[in-house]
């Protein structure tokens, strides 16, 4: 039961924007993928979402090859991927919202108990949510789809520090119920405190793969990292 990368290559127009990753995401695990702008973190993410293919290598999911399969056959299998840019249904309430992904009512039960600040605003069209509220809809709602791994884009695009902060203990929980997280995130510091693996790529490819704590502990390790 893992997501497994094995030696990907992802290119746009002449050519790699990522090249030779490997990566092993097991259940529960939260791995910190963190990096200079540009450097590929993104695309890497739409390769394993099924936005683009991989020109080379291969994603295996709990034993299934799904390199070349759909991105709706993806989600399908536990693959859920939390863009950057807060993809809501502005007219939607956010009751709306999650019934979009839930099967059932305790779907929507367990993703609203991880923001109790949501059942406040249940049958409010989610634009008139504040930018943190928004990002905990679409937080729960790819919850609510039970998934078995979960990719995160920039979730604080956007957002003060304070306000990502408040989303991070979520992310634990999510991970403490069995789901496998691959976190992309600017605020490189944060996110490594809550990951249990963390992987530097710059200009495309991995400077850095190994214990968060160790990159924490040593700055000029981290500096050298972004710098490839």
């Amino acid at each position: 039961m893992t997501l497994v990368l094995n030696d990907v290559t992802v290119s746009r127009g002449v050519g790699p924007v990522i090249s030779h990753v490997s990566l092993e995401v097991k259940p529960g695990d939260i791995v910190a993928l963190v990096g200079p702008n540009g450097a590929g973190k993104t695309s890497l993410l739409e390769s394993l979402s099924g936005v683009i293919r991989p020109s080379a290598g291969s994603i295996v999911m709990n034993d299934l090859d799904i390199t070349k399969i759909s991105r709706r056959r993806r989600s399908t299998a536990g693959l859920q991927h939390v863009e950057q840019g807060r993809m809501i249904f502005p007219s939607l309430t956010v009751r709306e919202n999650l019934r979009l992904t839930a099967k059932t009512k305790a779907d929507i039960d367990e993703s609203l108990a991880l923001f109790p600040e949501l059942e406040k605003r249940i049958n409010n069209p989610t634009v008139l949510l504040s930018g943190g509220e928004q990002q905990m809809v679409v937080l729960a709602r790819a919850f609510a789809a039970k998934p078995k791994y979960l990719l995160l884009d920039e979730m604080s695009l956007g957002l003060a520090p304070v306000v990502f902060m408040r989303l991070l203990p979520v992310i634990q929980q999510i991970a403490k119920q069995g789901v496998g997280v691959l976190l992309v995130e600017q605020f490189a510091h944060l996110a490594l405190k809550i990951a249990s693996d963390a992987m530097v790529i710059t200009s495309g490819k991995v400077s850095y793969h190994g214990t968060p704590k160790k990159l924490l502990s040593d700055e000029d390790l981290l500096r050298k990292s972004y710098m490839g």
